[in-house]
């Protein structure tokens, strides 16, 4: 039951109020003084309060900021018999949700009261929602108990609290943005905003734009003055995906940005400034890209203040039936389903995976036998793999003893329509030969074919 306590120094008036109130099924306790109000809103824990300004002990709008500095979320709702701006004001100020003039309206306080738990209801439904996401992105949450993700764990644990750049290394799909948003989120700056920008998927200019912002007029399109997300971030983290996809131009910005920490908008004159911090990632080895002159060395080096080398899947295997468990939770979860059971020969089927496109390949991969499943047990034909092909038996074609010419082309040509499974089309095609030339071929040499067309 939904309970109101009303701090109210006229009894006849509080009696009123708490007979309207019970008769709205609510639960009502009363107090008559300020410090009184105070002990029963600690005792009685209220949803809300109402609250009469005129007290005999102490100002209502000092109890008001007693119950705010106790609970800033506390809703409560002032009533007076005197009703001027500035006590008005005061208790707006204060954080009273609404402000009721004495002798009360009923159908206006029914309406406050529920305008207030409607709003109090969404207010905890968000901060819900928002504890959930910044739990996704707690260390707990990324799995693996192998020593390199150990080492990973490590790194976000003593760059959290920091305001160092950090790059992030890995190949596609071992989750460089987890890592990413778990630093963000485990830091200090946590309730700033988190901005992220695939470097690969914009144009350089467009990119620049979205990095700096720019001013109305700065080129065809820029129809009015837009804000850069090095302006948007504030504090907080400003997260750059695919960073070795930028261009030299675009490197030589991000460089002075880093160095001087301030930034102009495209076509802009006045100087911003900004206290984002830069986590970059890439799939790209960045060493080999500076050494072959495509990224600078000096920026590689300002951003690489700390490095994390994310691992492939393959090569810590034995975190697969752990992430198989949380994935299996996280799907399940999204899908409103409860495929749980992962048989042990799935498992072992799952664990000789090479998984190239890494943790990303095994959720989409568990995410289909899950919508395929019947019962609650994944099963080996949900998963979306062809048999791997049997391994041809590696020969060497151009033999290391001295042959003739004809026995070096038999052995090509027979290599040709094993690796083409009989196909002469797909032979003739890899040979630049004519299909009766082919035949003509098959036939001195006696090669064996498989029947395919």
């Amino acid at each position: 039951m939904t309970r109101i306590l009303v701090i109210e120094d006229d009894s006849l008036v509080s009696r009123t109020i708490s007979t309207h109130l019970k008769k709205k099924g609510y639960e009502v306790a009363l107090a008559e003084t300020g410090e009184e109000g105070l002990e029963q809103y600690r005792n009685f824990q209220p949803d809300l309060v109402l609250l009469d300004i005129k007290l005999p002990d102490i100002n209502g709008l000092e109890v008001l900021r007693r119950i705010k500095l106790e609970d800033k979320t506390a809703a409560v709702v002032v009533m007076t018999a005197f009703d001027d701006m500035k006590t008005t004001v005061e208790a707006i100020k204060s954080g009273a949700f609404e402000y009721l003039v004495k002798p009360l309206d009923y159908l206006e306080l029914d309406l406050t009261l529920d305008k207030a738990f409607q709003l109090k209801a969404l207010e905890e439904k968000v901060s819900y929602l928002i504890e959930e996401k910044q739990k996704e992105y707690q260390i707990d949450n990324i799995i693996g108990r192998s020593p390199q993700m150990r080492e990973v764990f490590k790194m976000i644990g003593s760059v959290a609290n920091t305001r160092a750049n950090v790059l992030i290394q890995g190949e596609s799909g071992t989750g460089k943005e987890l890592v990413a948003k778990a630093i963000h989120y485990n830091s200090p700056f946590r309730d700033e905003p988190f901005i992220v920008i695939n470097c690969s998927a914009i144009s350089d200019t467009l990119l620049e734009s979205e990095l700096f912002g720019h001013v109305k007029g700065a080129f065809t399109d820029a129809v009015t003055e837009t804000r850069g997300k090095f302006e948007i971030a504030g504090k907080g983290t400003l997260f750059l995906d695919e960073i070795g996809d930028i261009s030299p131009n675009l490197q030589s910005k991000l460089l002075r940005v880093i160095e001087t920490r301030d930034f102009m908008k495209v076509g802009g004159e006045k100087i911003l400034k900004t206290e984002a911090r830069i986590i970059a990632a890439t799939n790209h080895d960045l060493k080999e890209l500076v050494a072959q002159g495509k990224f600078r060395e000096d920026l590689y080096y300002r951003l690489k203040v700390v490095e994390i080398n994310l691992p492939p899947l393959r090569e810590r295997r034995e975190d697969i039936p752990d992430l198989v468990a949380y994935l299996l939770e996280k799907i399940n979860r999204e899908l409103k389903k409860n495929v749980r059971k992962v048989p042990s020969e799935v498992m072992e089927y799952l664990m000789t995976r090479p998984w190239k496109g890494n943790v990303r390949e095994l959720e989409n991969a568990l995410t289909r036998a899950v919508i395929l499943a019947k019962g609650d047990v994944i099963l080996k034909e949900h998963l979306p793999f062809e048999p791997s092909p049997p391994q041809v038996q590696e020969r060497v074609i151009v033999p290391r003893e001295l042959v003739p010419l004809w026995e070096v082309e038999k052995r090509y040509i027979q290599y040709v329509l094993e690796a083409t499974k009989g196909s002469k089309t797909k032979a003739c095609q890899i040979l630049e030969i004519s299909r009766p030339t082919l035949d003509k071929k098959i036939k001195d040499y006696n090669l064996k074919v498989e029947t395919s067309d």
